[in-house]
């Protein structure tokens, strides 16, 4: 299995995705480890940080949500290269849904966090000023949205792993360049 340069490099017939296209999936893949780490730390922290801890647990679920949403508001206004050539009708059939599936999720996941959040009467703390909601600890309600924003990650988790492990196949078992739309160009 050769991880070469040359392997990353697309076939003359593959379409490059922009620059913004792979600046958005690399941001947001740096951003989903790092919201779902700090969220599997969460019974991990000490009782002391734990407040801080979530809070960037919180800010950096804004920030992914923010960063979806200029995705789409940005693919709105630039065409997607056309469709690899090469990809077989099984990984043509799949794609598509996965994908949505995971902008759903990525939509979805930070909503009921924040609403977690709002009802666990917490603060969101930007460092130069604060937003206080005013409500208090409800455990009516913080509850069971804990547990569903936790069902919704681990869903994005299982998501996530199925489009890398796809990706990977494709360059290392099919090797197909399909890869290489969506690697930055000075890695490639």
């Amino acid at each position: 299995m050769s991880t070469s340069i040359e392997t990353l490099q697309p076939t003359p017939k593959t379409q490059r995705y922009g620059s913004g296209a792979i600046a958005f999936h690399w941001t947001m893949f740096v951003l989903v480890v790092s919201v779902g780490v700090l969220g599997l730390l969460h019974d991990s922290w000490p009782k002391q940080t734990q407040r801080f801890w979530i809070n960037i647990h919180a800010l950096l679920g804004l920030a992914l949500w923010t960063v979806l949403i200029a995705r789409f508001w940005w693919r709105l206004r630039h065409a997607p290269p056309a469709p690899f050539a090469n990809l077989d009708a099984l990984s043509r059939r799949l794609s598509g849904p996965v994908h949505f599936a995971l902008y759903a999720l990525m939509f979805v996941t930070p909503i009921v966090g924040l609403v977690t959040f709002v009802y666990h009467g917490r603060v969101l703390d930007f460092g130069v000023f604060q937003v206080n909601f005013g409500i208090a600890s409800n455990r009516a309600i913080f509850h069971p949205t804990e547990d569903l924003h936790g069902y919704l990650a681990y869903a994005i988790f299982g998501l996530a792993g199925v489009h890398a492990l796809a990706a990977l196949w494709h360059q290392f078992v099919l090797r197909d360049g399909l890869l290489a739309r969506m690697w930055p160009k000075t890695l490639a």
